[in-house]
């Protein structure tokens, strides 16, 4: 594969960000879409989180598979990881405490929380370790508190010490039964929860962690299945508009409203994450860019990951603002407003991320 279609799929990594950040404004915090027509809802845009794990495995067999087998060691690897991600982790977690401060220091029920405590939960996100049940500071058990999202990078670090130390070793055919293997246990598990579905990860009760676990045992493997497979065949280049197609589909799969219903909602998630966004990725994948689109779409695939875990804390204030009282905008369907400064504020705070810290740090690190 070459630089083009690396570029093309970063680029839908870029949608997938944008997806999670409306997701997040006008679901999570309970915003709805003001049109003359009905209220709209990007109800589903939790499912990214698994595109990027299809995505992430994708890539990283194709890129590091034959490196791995020949002149790479396992520790090489992971430094490389840790390198890509972590210095975002860091500046995400600082954000969300500073946020938090700002916040008032707060529980969502207006409990003040010790300023220990605050600081513990800081120290354990920088390196990367869940808060446990009893170190609670916004009483919504998330695992991550001072910036939610970062739930899936713990769930992405597994996914690459798992690939660094075992999967990359596996003959194609075993990793087609591991990968047969999870999709029975993640429909399982989605059909039969209480709850149904697979959003889940973010919280520390053990349903959370499992889902959130086989999001990634099932998402990882299948990308780098798939990785084996597209090497193996070559396909063509598809000299057609493949980023506008892809990112078409990929908005209306992560923005359709709620479809109401255990077993719908459920059938549609699987569906998604085993049909869906592997069909996008295998026809991404082969997608020719050029010219200024290449450079658009690959700055928003480099933009991808600073959005994706700078953004919710500006949601934690968001929240926090619409619902002070008293407050003329306290009414959730009339903050549009506001909702649109909470995302053009992500993205600006990411785009300096992106230029003046993270590829930065990233190059003097990879240097060293």
């Amino acid at each position: 594969m070459n630089k083009q279609r690396y570029d093309l799929l970063d680029g839908l990594r870029g949608v997938a960000a944008l997806m999670v950040l409306f997701y997040h404004v006008f679901n999570d915090a309970k915003i709805f879409f003001v049109w003359p027509t009905p209220v709209y809802e990007f109800f589903h845009g939790f499912l990214a989180v698994d595109f990027f794990f299809i995505l992430s495995g994708f890539v990283m067999g194709y890129a590091y598979d034959d490196r791995l087998k020949s002149s790479m060691t396992t520790g090489s690897f992971i430094k490389r990881r840790l390198i890509r991600l972590h210095p975002m982790v860091v500046m995400g977690v600082l954000i969300g405490l500073v946020a938090f401060i700002i916040q008032g220091q707060t529980k969502w029920d207006g409990t003040l929380v010790p300023t220990e405590t605050v600081m513990l939960v800081c120290l354990l996100g920088l390196f990367m370790i869940p808060s446990p049940p009893s170190i609670e500071v916004r009483g919504f058990t998330e695992i991550f508190p001072l910036n939610g999202p970062q739930w899936s990078l713990f769930f992405e670090y597994i996914g690459s010490l798992l690939y660094g130390l075992l999967l990359y070793r596996l003959p194609t055919k075993w990793l087609r039964v591991w990968v047969g293997c999870a999709i029975i246990s993640i429909a399982g598990f989605a059909l039969l929860t209480e709850d149904g579905g697979i959003a889940y990860g973010w919280g520390s009760e053990p349903v959370n962690f499992y889902g959130g676990a086989l999001r990634m045992l099932y998402a990882y493997p299948m990308g780098l299945l798939m990785a084996r497979v597209f090497r193996e065949r070559q396909p063509k280049p598809l000299h057609l508009p493949m980023f506008s197609l892809c990112t078409l589909a990929l908005v209306a799969l992560l923005g359709l409203p709620f479809l109401g219903g255990k077993d719908v909602e459920s059938v549609y998630q699987l569906v998604c994450i085993f049909s869906f966004f592997p069909t996008i990725i295998w026809f991404g994948a082969r997608g020719v860019l050029s010219g200024r689109a290449q450079k658009a779409v690959s700055f928003l695939g480099r933009l991808s990951y600073p959005l994706y875990i700078v953004q919710y804390p500006f949601v934690y204030l968001y929240i926090s603002w619409v619902q002070r009282d008293p407050n003329p905008y306290a009414d959730y369907a009339h903050a549009w407003g506001p909702a649109f400064l909470t995302i053009a504020a992500s993205v600006l705070i990411a785009t300096l991320c992106l230029l003046f810290y993270d590829e930065p740090l990233r190059k003097w690190l990879n240097k060293s």
